[in-house]
């Protein structure tokens, strides 16, 4: 319901945008201050109309607004030693929605420390915010700044159009590159929406409706194009809320690491998947359709607007967890990305329709509906179930619970895609089907490429590392049933290099008994934070800390295809005191080790909450995975570095946090 509220905040003032003055209650100004011959401090400013508010860096975990957040662009001129604070102390309010509010009023200093050997050079960035008042909310936006050290300051205008290049709780295909492929797979899984019994039969229908006015051909166009965008723009007002509600601070984390959301989807695919396989028919509430149906009776561009309303309800029963798998991988990721992914899936799925109503010549070609579309429901039932089971993993994984291990994991996906693979042989029949006569050239194809797949998966139960599937599967150490082991470090378990085979460590690290922290490969390691400090300044060796989570895909991505390289893990055994920071778990820690945050003000007790807090104070971000070569006081000593899976790119990082250690 807060969320709710909010929402409805924002777009009233959005709509209002349209009608009034733009509503933008923050001034900035950008400037710099010489602390001493190699060091500066960069001053951003912000001065904020009366009983209007901006909000702080650092908001509480069940606050839904967008913090003030700030984005300085890489540069081999200078090095940041302190990442952007604030220098005000902002107020803390509770408001009238339940939660507390934390902002500036009137004015609001924030600084950044960074040091140079050079004595004339550029800073610039830009700054994204979000400031409210009693009434309206002013959109998220960004204003750059270019800062002239040696010269002048300048104050840039608003208006950038670029978006914060590191969004809270990173998640798979990150960046630019990342978000078109995305796109990508949303117009695919749009096109597969297409081939669904609750779908493809209704592509007829909608063209007999549109031949009904053959004779004003320019009245047709328009009314075809208009039910195209109608579907459009459901699926990406669908987007665009699920963009505006999982903007708060932590909505990612818990969206992706909480048993609760967790074991709903859980369910959510397998009641779907159930009801493709016949045990049961979803529909939703005849009144939805009905409400919508009814105004297509009335015909002209109306008509055909509530058509495609319709045309997404009725089937949602088949596309439904389609756009619940895109929501929830675009969900924990960049802001952007439920919008962009409903925008790519409601274009796909309206595309066919568009055409064929435009050219209702071409409906001939088409195949006629049969038995073949109760296959492919059965098939997505089986992936749904395969889906499914990565929610229960996450549960497994984040408390401990050592239900879901790598090879049960692996053992019933074996089963479910056999199973699969004999259902398209027609060894297997479901309640719907027709009788399969002869196998066909593309179901033949997919027969092999299925049992292909199971082949694949099965030496991963004797520890192999099925590195295409390393973002998916569980670790593989929690596996209880692994033969490959040895030198060879492509395998699930790896001995660690040493110099002189002895111990990397310094002592028995803390928490050593969970079995869900775990380095891969036979690295040695520790899990808290300084008793690993520690170790390095026994050892004389630079830390590595590796900011990972349980739930984030990207962290075994990295370790199943970069950590496993044999020279990447030569250096890592040898080089590095490694302190693997976990960010989601939830061991509660003694009473003596609970910590105030300095972000929030909020008592962590957690072990997931500590280091997720020390990340943010530290690094100013709660991306996973993060990697971080410090020196003994936590000092970077090069820039942090995120999903890379260039694998010379990371090795040539770490040699370079080396040099620069021992420098």
């Amino acid at each position: 319901m807060k969320r709710l509220l909010f929402f409805t905040l924002l777009l009233v003032s959005l709509v209002s945008l349209s009608n009034a003055q733009i509503y933008d209650p923050v001034d900035w100004s950008f400037s710099y201050e010489k602390v001493d011959n190699n060091t500066w401090d960069i001053i951003f400013t912000a001065e904020i109309e009366e009983h209007s508010h901006l909000y702080s860096i650092n908001l509480p975990e069940d606050n839904i607004a967008i913090p003030t957040s700030f984005t300085v662009e890489e540069s081999d001129l200078f090095k940041i030693v302190r990442e952007v604070y604030e220098v005000d102390t902002p107020d803390v309010v509770f408001n009238d929605l339940g939660y507390d509010d934390v902002y500036f009023s009137e004015s609001a200093e924030f600084r950044m420390r960074i040091t140079s050997e050079l004595s004339s050079f550029t800073v610039s960035g830009y700054v994204t915010y979000m400031a409210c008042d009693d009434e309206r909310c002013s959109p998220p936006q960004d204003v750059e700044f270019s800062v002239a050290l040696g010269g002048e300051s300048v104050t840039a205008e608003p208006g950038s159009e670029k978006m914060a290049s590191a969004s809270e709780g990173s998640a798979p295909g990150a960046g630019k590159e990342g978000m078109l492929r995305f796109f990508i797979i949303s117009l695919l899984a749009g096109l597969a929406g297409i081939l669904t019994p609750c779908v493809f039969p209704m592509i007829p229908m909608t063209v007999a409706f549109f031949s009904r006015g053959a004779g004003n051909r320019i009245k047709s166009v328009t009314m075809a194009l208009v039910f195209g965008l109608s579907i459009v723009l459901v699926y990406s007002s669908l987007g665009i809320i699920v963009s505006l509600t999982s903007a708060g601070a932590g909505f990612a984390s818990t969206l992706s690491t909480h048993w609760i959301p967790n074991l709903l989807f859980f369910l959510f695919f397998i009641i779907f998947a159930a009801s493709f396989f016949g045990a049961f028919e979803l529909v939703l509430p005849n009144r939805w359709i009905s409400s919508t149906d009814s105004k297509v009776d009335k015909g002209g561009v109306l008509a055909a607007f509530f058509l495609g309303i319709t045309t997404v309800l009725v089937s949602f029963s088949c596309t439904g967890p389609i756009v619940g798998a895109l929501l929830v991988e675009a969900a924990s990721g960049d802001v952007l990305r439920p919008t962009i992914g409903m925008f790519g899936f409601g274009l796909a799925f309206a595309l066919p329709f568009t055409i064929f109503a435009l050219f209702p010549s071409v409906l001939n070609k088409l195949p006629k509906s049969g038995g073949w579309l109760n296959s492919v429901k059965v098939v997505l039932g089986f992936l749904m179930v395969a889906f499914g089971l990565k929610f229960l993993s996450i549960i497994d994984a984040v408390y401990g619970l050592g239900f879901m291990g790598r090879d049960i994991f692996l053992a019933i996906w074996i089963v479910l895609f056999s199973l699969l693979g004999l259902y398209l042989m027609g060894r297997i029949r479901f309640a719907h089907d027709s009788k399969l006569d002869h196998i066909g050239v593309f179901r033949l194809l997919m027969i092999v490429v299925v049992f292909s797949f199971v082949v694949y998966l099965i030496p991963g139960l004797f520890g192999a590392p099925l590195k295409g599937l390393s973002g998916f599967l569980p670790a593989p150490e929690t596996s209880s049933f692994r033969m490959m082991q040895g030198s060879n470090p492509t395998s699930g378990a790896v001995a660690p290099f040493n110099n002189e085979g002895e111990s990397s460590l310094c002592g028995t690290p803390k928490y050593a008994e969970n079995v869900n922290l775990h380095l891969p490969y036979g690295l040695q390691g520790y899990y808290e934070y300084e008793q690993g400090m520690a170790c390095a300044r026994e050892k004389g060796l630079p830390v590595l800390l590796d900011f990972k989570g349980h739930a984030c895909a990207n962290c075994k991505e990295m370790e199943g295809k970069v950590w496993s390289d044999p020279e990447v893990l030569r250096r890592l055994s040898q080089n590095f005191v490694i302190i693997a920071l976990y960010t989601d778990d939830r061991t509660k820690l003694p009473e003596e080790e609970w910590r105030v945050s300095p972000v929030d003000g909020k008592m962590q007790k957690t072990m997931g909450k500590v280091n997720a807090d020390l990340e943010i104070e530290m690094f100013g971000t709660n991306t996973q995975p993060l990697y971080v070569i410090t020196d003994h006081d936590g000092n970077a000593l090069n820039d942090p570095m995120q999903l890379n899976l260039d694998i010379q790119e990371y090795i040539e990082w770490l040699d370079e946090g080396v040099r620069l250690f021992n420098e």
